[in-house]
């Protein structure tokens, strides 16, 4: 059932949080997503937590056997949406994300462990879809990051994604504004434990 502040709202962030993190622990014992950051926030729940202060509504995409990472960010005030298919990768969940707030004039794509992102850079591709782009992506230090921002003009595209690329393809083959922000956590993820500290 779609929750109507999700199905009513313009800008939606999409936070990807159900993800295995196989880099992190190849064995599966850890979920990299539940692990503590210094401030003693969860990754995900820090993710979720910065990418509500840019954006009204975030909607969590977790996985369905998660029976932590609900809560806590319901808690925050993220409307929660398990995937039964999370393994079959990004684009399943993305696309599983995407059709429970279908009718919002944008999205702002984030992943579950990046938590180091501002919110200023999310308001920043919110407000360059608004002045007219269709996809727009942060870069620091001359690389892109994440998250990406789709208007509605890619939502097609977006709902035919599959397996584990994501939105890689569109971001290669379709027009991308560049976003220039001093926002060096567009650029760091949690792959492996080192990267907690």
């Amino acid at each position: 059932m779609i929750d109507t502040a999700i199905s009513t709202a313009q800008v939606v962030g999409i936070l990807l949080a159900a993800g295995r993190g196989r880099r992190f622990d190849p064995v599966g014992q850890r979920n990299k997503l539940h692990q503590l950051l210094p401030d003693g926030d969860a990754v995900a729940v820090a993710s979720a937590r910065h990418l509500l202060a840019a954006v009204p509504t975030v909607l969590a995409v977790v996985r369905s056997d998660d029976s932590v990472l609900p809560a806590q960010l319901r808690a925050l005030g993220c409307t929660v949406s398990p995937c039964v298919d999370a393994d079959q990768g990004m684009g399943v969940s993305l696309v599983h994300g995407l059709q429970q707030c279908a009718d919002a004039s944008m999205w702002v794509i984030a992943l579950g462990d990046m938590p180091h992102v501002l919110a200023s850079t999310p308001q920043s591709l919110v407000r360059a879809i608004q002045a007219g782009a269709d996809i727009a992506v942060p870069v620091c230090d001359g690389r892109r990051g994440n998250p990406v921002a789709f208007s509605r003009r890619h939502l097609p595209a977006l709902l035919l994604l599959d397996g584990d690329q994501g939105a890689r393809h569109l971001l290669k083959n379709a027009e991308v504004c560049e976003v220039m922000v001093d926002d060096r956590g567009v650029l760091q993820d949690i792959d492996l434990p080192a990267d907690l500290a």
